[in-house]
């Protein structure tokens, strides 16, 4: 069975991105989790804690200083602060996978130019969206290019964390020109639509049927005044 080097990753951002990337490089054979940075200490880099990985709440200043031994680094922290991460891991050898839609690196769909990305040091995996659903609309251009596509995403409220909704719309544009560009199409256009968990209702009775209210209240309702100017019948002439 051959052998394979692991590789060093570490991971900026621990946010809900960046926790549910390091539950899966914790299940690779491949990839070794060496450094989670966070600007601030919170619940994503306290579950790194206990999941034995080291953490820091320096940002990159720190990851900078201890980028020896990590080839890849995973940026799941936002579109704003990117375009600076980049800047302090470019004069290194790590390379930069861009989880955010910051549109900097080099755009990239394993499925369809995957093999390229050995190739580069910045690679950008465009948006969540856009992995969905690109590599669908890039077969069908093969046969026909699209003159319009429209690409409608929807979420679980709870699985949008801030950066993600602070990013709307670096996620929109971002995804529209990866449409474009691996399509074809001249014109795109991408919907989001964030689904709010279902508030449980109080349950409440139903009504019970007129044949099972209480005499009493059929009773005194039988029996209310006629409306004012009415003549009621008397008995003799019913």
């Amino acid at each position: 069975m051959p052998s394979h080097r692991t590789i060093g990753v570490a991971v900026l951002g621990a946010g809900l991105i960046g926790l549910d990337l390091l539950e899966k490089i914790r299940r690779s054979a491949l990839l070794e989790c060496r450094l989670v940075a966070g600007h601030r200490h919170n619940l994503g880099l306290t579950r790194a804690a206990e999941m034995g990985l080291p953490t820091t709440t320096g940002g990159i200043t720190a990851l900078t200083d201890s980028v020896d031994g990590i080839d890849v680094v995973f940026d799941a922290s936002n579109a704003d602060s990117h375009a600076e991460h980049w800047h302090h891991l470019e004069p290194t050898n790590a390379r930069l996978v861009d989880l955010t839609p910051s549109k900097l690196g080099a755009a990239t769909v394993p499925t369809i130019n995957g093999a390229d990305a050995a190739t580069r040091r910045h690679v950008s995996l465009i948006s969540c969206g856009g992995q969905a659903a690109i590599p669908l609309l890039h077969a069908i251009a093969q046969h026909r290019t699209p003159r319009y596509v429209e690409l409608v995403s929807t979420g679980a409220s709870r699985s949008a964390g801030r950066a993600t909704r602070l990013n709307l719309d670096e996620y929109i544009d971002t995804t529209q020109r990866a449409v474009r560009h691996f399509t074809g199409a001249p014109t795109a256009k991408v919907l989001v639509n964030l689904s709010p968990r279902p508030r449980r209702r109080p349950s409440v009775s139903p009504s019970p049927p007129s044949s099972t209210l209480p005499t009493p209240w059929r009773s005194a309702r039988s029996s209310r005044p006629p409306p004012s100017g009415s003549r009621r019948s008397s008995p003799a002439t019913r």
